[in-house]
């Protein structure tokens, strides 16, 4: 599980830190796309609009958010801040459309915004995965091409680091330089922004 760590939450909400705005916004705007789509918005310019809606009422209400000890409060606050500014949306245009598998838009948008539904597990679920996938997205670029992927080999694919060095052809010391220093360069990365648990 992914948890937003604290000292970002405290670090936004404290004052206006540009860059850690900007990579906050880097990190989740995939994941407010990719939720925004499944809800019929059917323009990029309505998802982009409503994605900037989410961000801006983040910056707005961080101030206010009282994270609690429980793991994945900001993840729960983000989801409450999506599911308001979809159904503002959506009011304020009169439409009422079907989301995926043809169930009523409000209903969904019930189901998602109380954190014990299938939805908002799947919403839990998705966060992570794809906030480690926009890390690793961000990360890879660092590394010469054989580095990453004797990392990946090992970190995602499972396989043993005696295995990737005869795979890749690699000393076993360098297999294991490899997956150290990638996720030295992922956990830099989340630094301030999520715990790895």
């Amino acid at each position: 599980m992914f948890d937003t760590s604290m000292s970002l939450l405290q670090q936004l909400s404290s004052r206006s830190d540009t860059e850690s705005w900007n990579r906050l916004a880097e990190l989740y705007t995939p994941l407010l796309r990719g939720w925004l789509r499944r809800y019929d918005v059917l323009s990029s310019a309505d998802v982009d609009d409503l994605v900037q809606e989410v961000l801006l009422t983040l910056a707005k209400e961080m101030p206010r958010f009282q994270p609690s000890a429980a793991p994945g409060a900001f993840r729960s606050w983000l989801r409450t801040i999506l599911v308001n500014r979809l159904r503002h949306f959506w009011r304020s245009r009169h439409n009422r459309p079907a989301a995926v598998g043809g169930s009523d838009f409000l209903k969904e948008l019930e189901q998602l915004s109380d954190g014990g539904t299938q939805a908002s597990r799947v919403w839990d679920s998705e966060h992570d995965h794809r906030l480690m996938h926009r890390l690793l997205e961000l990360v890879e670029p660092q590394f010469a091409p054989q580095t990453w992927l004797a990392f990946r080999r090992q970190a995602l694919d499972g396989l043993g680091a005696e295995q990737v060095s005869a795979e890749l052809n690699m000393p076993l010391h360098s297999v294991y330089a490899a997956k150290s220093r990638v996720l030295k360069a992922l956990r830099t990365m989340a630094d301030g922004f999520i715990s790895l648990q």
